[in-house]
């Protein structure tokens, strides 16, 4: 047995939402599962740890989780920028999408898990192509993943790519590696045809697998919805029987009161991506209404064609600010809210609550150490806050998953990323060339 303790570090344990700090706590794990989370006084090990991690100086707290991406589109980093999303997919993306190899989805995806694991992230959610290349990637540098391969049902191969979806799904449900957890991936109502969407629902309950879709992100989606179902996206949806299964809805921009009440009452996940959505000005989703209804609301960068970077820190702080001007009350989505909705939030929307996001007995050690030694995280007045408000990615000094240090003192310990750089440059330079 492998035993990881974790020593004289504050500690935020994120537990039922709680963002308290504690002092003169330890953390211990056994095989990646936490043994011990509390007290120094009160720790009854077996014998000395594999290995000790003095976090003095730092905030010991939950790895962040990054609910709505598509890793390997790091490849496409300020190669589309300043454009609104339908002319942005269908004639920036999508084109070169067509082109991807295997190879160009593992690098890139290789170098997301990279900026991730820096920024503190340790769990993601990643919707794209060749979804296994993406699983490569993920293991390889030790991070958590909730893959699924993108289902588009209005391209001539559309049947394929839901037959290779289910063997996908299929072949990482019932594989035992506890860091994979797969899910169907249904582009949009406004790309999935109501058919498919319905066999995609009834593949997804017999496999007892989640569904990631985009759901109501433009005002354009709802229009289409409106014009083709009579209905929103989000009430559309519920009466096809998507709800019926774990349903994690990214961006969710657009809603009426209605669709508030479905989402909490079907315990639909979302995920609230606020730099996506100003920087394709989808506008304001209502984070706040959400929170007050219930609903299980984390956070995710969208991919980097988009957002440009995986800071999910960065989404965090501004998950809080644009709550708040969109509100017009300065009360709105607190510190402490978007804290939760970085880290336990989105393991309820990611259905991976019982298991991650919080430092609790019994759930993964998926942690990350951030260092306090920084002007702007002084003085010490509230550390949620200043999580919130004034941390950046680059504090975060250590990142651990499912026990398995991945980047130590700010070093990677899984990742060449000289060598990775080199290959995504390759995979930039063939794809868009003369593009």
């Amino acid at each position: 047995m492998a035993t990881l303790r974790i020593e004289g570090a504050q500690m935020i344990t994120m537990a039922d939402g709680d963002t308290g700090v504690r002092e003169g706590w330890v953390l211990e794990a056994v095989d990646g599962t936490i043994t011990h989370v509390g007290p120094a006084d009160e720790l009854h090990p077996a014998g000395e740890p594999d290995e000790i991690i003095d976090g003095s100086g730092c905030l010991l707290m939950p790895g962040f989780i990054n609910a709505h991406t598509h890793a390997a589109m790091t490849l496409f980093r300020g190669s589309a920028d300043d454009m609104a999303l339908e002319p942005w997919l269908e004639e920036k993306i999508w084109p070169v999408e067509a082109r991807l190899t295997e190879d160009d989805v593992y690098w890139g995806s290789l170098l997301g898990c990279a900026e991730m694991i820096r920024a503190g992230v340790t769990c993601f959610s990643d919707m794209y192509h060749i979804p296994r290349a993406g699983v490569r990637a993920a293991r390889e540098a030790g991070v958590r993943i909730c893959p699924s391969g993108v289902l588009l049902g209005i391209v001539p191969n559309a049947e394929d790519m839901f037959e290779e979806a289910q063997a996908f799904t299929r072949e990482f449900a019932a594989d035992d590696y506890l860091c994979v957890h797969p899910m169907f991936a249904p582009h949009a109502p406004y790309t999935v045809p109501r058919e498919m969407m319905e066999r995609v629902i009834e593949a997804a309950k017999e496999i007892g697998a989640p569904i990631h879709i985009h759901l109501a992100e433009t005002r354009a989606n709802v229009e289409w919805s409106l014009e083709n179902y009579g209905t929103t996206p989000i009430q559309a949806m519920d009466e096809i029987g998507l709800f019926g299964v774990r349903v994690l809805g990214a961006h969710c921009v657009h809603l009426e009161e209605r669709d508030i009440e479905i989402i909490a009452e079907r315990q639909v996940g979302v995920a609230h991506c606020p730099g996506s959505n100003l920087k394709l000005a989808s506008g304001i989703a209502r984070t706040q209404d959400l929170l007050n209804a219930g609903a299980h609301v984390g956070l995710g960068t969208d991919g980097c064609g988009s957002n440009n970077n995986l800071d999910l820190l960065e989404e965090a702080r501004l998950a809080a600010l644009v709550a708040k001007v969109r509100e017009h009350d300065s009360t709105a989505v607190p510190a402490e809210a978007a804290l939760e909705m970085a880290t336990l939030g989105g393991a309820r929307a990611l259905f991976l609550d019982h298991c991650v996001g919080s430092l609790e007995v019994g759930k993964h050690c998926d942690c990350i150490l951030v260092d306090l030694d920084a002007p702007h995280l002084h003085p010490r007045h509230c550390l949620a806050s200043h999580l919130i408000y004034s941390a950046q990615a680059a504090d975060v000094k250590t990142t651990i998953v499912d026990g398995r240090v991945v980047m130590r003192d700010r070093e990677l310990t899984t990742i060449d990323l000289d060598e990775t750089y080199a290959m995504v440059a390759e995979s930039a330079e063939r794809l868009f060339d003369g593009s």
